[in-house]
């Protein structure tokens, strides 16, 4: 009985010994990058996480989405003394603010600062819209600070670390998972022309209807940041300098950043001018306050399915058509003359659109061989492609004129869109042969 007690107690130190051995081995080893199996793919951290970024996508893209509805207004009622083109600056800052910002929040992510980029961008999204209901008529430099500036840098400290957090928390269903986060902007892009038109436009005014804005943003970016946790990563293994210099020296990647300069300079084009050619062409005002709301409605179905449509093209190849197909439909606004035209612009625009954006994160994130470096990588892509959204409707609104003649500025984003996609088939190309 001695004996095998003695026996058990020696096999129970042997694997003591074992185990202890194996924790040495993994201590000693260099601790291993986020990897597609490191993520969980779920559980209600995760889950939860996602919607809180969702919630950010509706506040943030969401809200600059909505800019035709400003717009129109400043042009038609408050900003009369502006042209077109001087007015779109405003939208055109937001839209490049926001990408371009995370140059620096993306930096700051992955050096684990995704709650004060959250926090601090939050409240400067909320006290900016709050601050823009105290602007009185004609007062241009006022709004173009507050709502261009101050709340642009606001939602682009937020918009890339929402995003990105989603590849900690998920690997399989990534692609997926993403694209339904990005669902978030079209639908706050439904959601706030429909409250803004009939705030602005209606018995509220311009003040009050603002204040409500506010109020209602405030409160879903509030429920944003408390839903969202982060997984703690290894710390990124390269300098930011280094990060940016494997960046230029990878062709697809060039590519990828050039063709998404490029689309983005025609895609604001239908969302900040669609409402707008629809009430110059004489169609019934109150149909054309629902234009962006029936292409933003497309655009949603466009981000939830194109998860699913890129595990049978690739995400790649989806990207090329969609970017293809935003520039068709762009040129063919050309023949808008009735309610029939623009529904089918619309939904077809807001469709493809919405795949063309909900690819491009899950894209920059396959050409990503080290995750801990994704922050930096998105940040150093979006910040260059931040400049065609920012020209886009200042380049729109110049070719548009006071004489507001459609056809150029329409043949000029459809071109410029379709060159885009062909830089992409260039990158599609260049792919398998360094493989």
């Amino acid at each position: 009985m001695a004996q095998a007690e003695f026996r058990n107690e020696l096999a129970t130190n042997e694997k003591l010994d074992v185990l202890e051995e194996l924790g040495r081995k993994q201590s000693s080893d260099p601790p291993t990058l986020c990897s597609e199996s490191d993520p969980s793919d779920g559980g209600r951290l995760a889950w939860a996480t996602a919607f809180g970024s969702f919630l950010n996508q509706f506040c943030g893209l969401g809200y600059v989405a909505s800019f035709g509805v400003y717009q129109d207004f400043y042009t038609r009622i408050y900003l009369t003394n502006e042209s077109p083109s001087t007015i779109s600056w405003i939208g055109a800052l937001g839209a490049f603010l926001i990408p371009s910002c995370t140059l620096i929040s993306g930096l700051l992510y992955d050096r684990g600062w995704f709650y004060h980029l959250m926090i601090v961008g939050s409240l400067l999204q909320s006290l900016s819209l709050f601050a823009l209901s105290f602007a009185k008529p004609g007062q241009f430099y006022m709004i173009f600070m507050v709502q261009g500036v101050l709340s642009g840098i606001g939602m682009g400290l937020t918009y890339g670390p929402s995003m990105v957090v989603i590849s900690r928390h998920f690997s399989k269903r990534r692609t997926l998972v993403m694209s339904l986060v990005a669902s978030g902007t079209p639908l706050g892009a439904i959601i706030h022309p429909i409250m803004l038109n009939h705030l602005l436009n209606g018995a509220v005014g311009f003040a009050r209807g603002v204040r409500a804005s506010a109020g209602f943003v405030s409160a879903l970016l509030l429920i944003a940041c408390l839903s969202m946790r982060t997984r703690a990563l290894s710390t990124p293994t390269a300098s930011y300098s280094a990060v940016v210099r494997k960046c230029f020296r990878e062709v697809p990647f060039i590519l990828m950043t050039a063709g998404v300069l490029l689309s983005q300079i025609g895609f604001y084009f239908p969302v900040f001018y669609l409402q707008l050619d629809s009430i110059k062409h004489g169609i019934n005002v109150d149909f054309s306050f629902y234009s962006l709301v029936i292409m933003n409605a497309a655009c949603i179905v466009g981000r939830c399915t194109a998860g699913i449509i890129q595990a049978y093209t690739g995400l790649l190849n989806l990207l090329i058509a969609a970017a293809a197909a935003c520039g068709v439909i762009i040129i063919s606004m050309i023949a808008l003359a009735d309610i029939s035209s623009v529904v089918v612009i619309g939904v077809a625009y807001g469709y493809f659109s919405g795949i063309y954006i909900a690819v491009l994160v899950p894209l920059v994130t396959m050409l990503t061989p080290d995750l801990s470096e994704l922050g930096a990588r998105v940040g150093l892509c979006f910040a260059f492609t931040a400049f065609g959204s920012m020209l886009s409707g200042p380049i729109s609104g110049a070719l548009l004129s006071s004489q507001y003649r459609w056809w150029i500025p329409s043949l000029f984003n459809g071109i410029i869109c379709l060159v885009g996609s062909l830089v992409f088939v260039a990158m599609r190309l260049i792919i398998p042969r360094q493989r």
